[in-house]
């Protein structure tokens, strides 16, 4: 039988396709008729928030690589520019399909439901009309800044992801009928027959008010909102009172927001970011959106004033930027056409009045966000602050929220004296900004800062809590597949572990001395760290199972990630396929492995959820011939998390936790209603719920959360199981 190369371009998708794929289930949650009609409206506001981060990000570096004339092929065998192609194709697909669910289902369902968006300002009544233009004068138009281009006046700089209104004007003929001093009638006539000299202007649609505008309800209560820009566009002849207005439109440019940073040539790596933020909002432009209906003149000019090339241009049937959905998700007087507001259950082991530390020490404790609250890491770190036992925190900060807990508590940790370690990852990209606000705060507090590392980005997620007792020095550690962040926290999926584990304890500050110094341990006892040593304990793991398949002992893998584009990883999930093991994976967003494919992926499922919550766990279970073995971690199954992060994968040791953690992806391979299977031809289907129970994984976990917590904590100490050995 000849052998199989499991790394043959026809076994993977590429990466970026896969993508597209992802924003399509999520744009399915907006047409899913299933869903509340304003959580449709919220999906819909999250495909465009997507797309712009898409085309910001992967569709520029895809440009840069043309423009370099860089060949090479990915994974699926497809160059940068054969890429490129094929997403603006699919992307046009899926616009068309966004704003067909925009106009076509939502608009008239809102109007069913009391709440009336005004399409265009032509469709005002009288009555409305008056209000818009009294609310233009007092309060859009001492906001705006008309800007003409002409020979003393250069085209201006659109900055990126701004709404603006382009328009074509000529000016106002200021003569009287009576022959101008010295005009003969011939000259007249000429100048009558002369084409009018089209002229240029441009205006920004203010972001800092509200583009949702409330006009008087109808007389049937019906509530009527119309956009910002339709306001400044049926006002356009304000702003140029000289000149008639001959068309104005609105039109929307996505610019290069990558940011290329020399690390080994930044001397101060701070300065360098903050430099490079500046030029995010000037880079390439690399899509432009119009209306579209506009004019093909003023097309034309934009086209050649921004540079951009015409299958980088998207005519939008409707308003452009519909992430103003999540401002109307937030309107009030709407909440039965929402799903319940979310309230996170109290974790049982940790009441309100406890000793966290204490608590703590009865065995390891399991947190499973969002269904269970956040609010006993934040606790776990203000309490430290607070305690005079404590001699030293340490934490990893990758995105935080804008008005931080953890950050407030490490600041206070430092004015009370005690050791305060942070790393602030400068990188987290679109956070950077953010996070050297906070870094800044935190150094002014006495705060020890650490901004990241030359070439990688911090990614794990562990505080370290190092506190004198009555028997000696005890850490105490949190590791964390999600980030510190309390706002998100309330919406992304994660589990969290809170141990004092001497081993993890001694890993933990292991992995500190790395960070802020140059000292590598020789071996770790329990967690394994990337880019150094994740990789090979991945294939390690995922090769011993093949290795129990192939001597014909039971083999089962199960994973859950966000993403799985890593070549190496999937050719080796292919060989433990084909030895026979079973493998079950739960991939949130991109996944570059084909399954069904025959002799080499019979024995692989991949399935994607999308609900209210994020997925954005990382749980990891091998078999291991019946020594079953669970793992967390702060990384998926990519390049930059194998090779240029520094992730940690840390394990489940508790039985009782590990028996948690496994009953979590039992109920998710479970899900019958936001589950989508990857078939064999490449495409996600629903599952077919015909003879099957109707299980929400999300809607279960909730209900889960809620009747633990209302249980009494077991009596019984919790036990920690110690592994014999040390990981290698």
């Amino acid at each position: 039988m000849e052998a199989i190369d499991v790394t043959d371009y026809q076994y993977y998708k590429n990466r970026e396709l896969s993508w597209l794929q992802f924003n399509e289930r999520v744009l399915e949650e907006a047409r899913d008729k299933n869903n509340p009609l304003f959580e449709r409206l919220k999906f819909l506001g999250i495909t465009a928030s997507n797309l712009d981060e898409f085309f910001m990000i992967r569709v520029a570096s895809l440009k840069d690589m043309v423009n370099a004339r860089y060949t090479r092929k990915d994974i699926a065998g497809m160059t940068p520019g054969e890429q490129l192609r094929e997403i603006l194709a699919v992307t046009g697909n899926l616009v068309n399909l966004q704003y067909s669910t925009y106009s076509r289902s939502l608009l008239p369902l809102l109007r069913q439901h009391g709440l009336y968006v005004v399409q265009e300002h032509e469709d005002l009544t009288r009555e409305q009309g008056a209000y818009v233009d009294a609310y233009f004068r007092e309060n859009v138009y001492p906001v705006l800044t008309p800007m003409a281009v002409d020979s003393s006046r250069p085209f201006p700089l659109i900055r990126n992801k701004s709404l603006n209104i382009g328009a074509l004007l000529i000016k106002k003929d200021l003569r009287t009928d009576k022959k101008a001093d010295g005009e003969s009638g011939k000259d007249k006539k000429k100048e009558k027959n002369k084409e009018p000299e089209l002229e240029f202007a441009t205006v920004q649609v203010p972001s800092g008010l509200p583009r949702l505008v409330r006009l008087p309800d109808l007389p049937d209560g019906t509530r009527v909102v119309i956009l910002l820009e339709e306001i400044i566009e049926r006002n356009m002849e304000q702003l140029f009172l000289s000149y008639d207005i001959v068309c104005a439109h609105p039109y929307r440019i996505m610019r290069n927001a990558d940011l290329t940073i020399e690390e080994d040539e930044a001397e101060d790596l701070l300065k360098e970011i903050q430099k490079q933020l500046k030029k995010r909002q000037w880079g390439e432009a690399i899509r432009l959106e119009v209306e579209e209906k506009m004019d093909k003149r003023l097309l034309k000019l934009l086209r050649k004033e921004l540079s951009i090339k015409e299958d980088s241009i998207f005519g939008i049937n409707g308003p452009l930027d519909l992430t103003f959905l999540m401002k109307m998700y937030g309107m009030e007087g709407f909440d039965a056409l929402k799903a319940p507001a979310h309230k996170p259950a109290q974790v049982r082991e940790l009441p309100s009045d406890c000793d966290i530390f204490e608590q703590i020490r009865k065995g390891d404790i399991l947190l499973h966000h969002p269904f269970q609250t956040f609010e006993p890491v934040v606790r776990f770190v203000k309490q430290a602050a607070r305690d005079p036992q404590v001699l030293a925190i340490k934490q990893t900060l990758y995105r935080v929220s804008g008005n931080s807990p953890i950050i407030a508590a490490l600041a206070q940790a430092a004015e009370n004296g005690k050791q305060v370690s942070v790393l602030v990852e400068l990188k987290a990209r679109f956070d950077e900004e953010n996070n050297i606000i906070w870094a800044k705060m935190l150094e002014k507090a006495g705060c020890h800062v650490i901004y990241g590392l030359v070439g990688l980005k911090t990614h794990s997620k562990i505080t370290l809590v190092v506190r004198r007792e009555e028997d000696g020095i005890r850490r105490y550690v949190h590791l964390g597949t999600g980030n510190y962040n309390d706002s998100t926290a309330k919406l992304y999926t994660d589990l969290g572990l809170l141990t004092c584990s001497a081993l993890i304890g001694e890993d933990a500050t292991a992995v500190f001395n790395m960070l802020s110094g140059y000292s590598e341990p020789r071996s770790w006892h329990t967690l394994s760290l990337a880019p150094l040593w994740l990789r090979d304990r991945f294939l390690q793991l995922i090769r011993r199972e093949k290795e129990h398949a192939q001597k014909g002992e039971e083999a089962h893998i199960r994973a859950k990630m966000n993403s799985l584009c890593d070549q190496e990883i999937i050719a080796s999930l292919y060989e433990a396929s084909m030895a026979g093991v079973k493998v079950e994976l739960i991939v949130r967003g991109i996944c570059c492995l084909k399954t069904g494919i025959p002799g080499v992926s019979d024995n692989i499922e991949v399935r994607s959820i999308v609900g209210n919550f994020l997925e954005h766990s990382r749980i990891f279970y091998f078999y291991n011939n019946g020594a079953e073995e669970v793992y967390c971690a702060s990384a998926d199954w990519m390049p930059r998390n194998l090779d240029r992060r520094v992730e940690i994968l840390f394990p489940i040791w508790q039985e009782e936790l590990k028996r948690e953690v496994m009953h979590i992806l039992d109920i998710l391979l479970e899900d019958t209603v936001k589950a989508h299977v990857l078939t064999a031809e490449g495409t996600y289907e629903k599952i077919d719920r015909r003879g099957k129970a109707f299980l929400n994984s999300q809607e279960y976990f909730t209900m889960e959360a809620k009747e633990r917590a209302s249980q009494e904590e077991p009596q019984e100490k919790r036990r920690v199981f110690i592994p014999e050995e040390p990981v290698e």
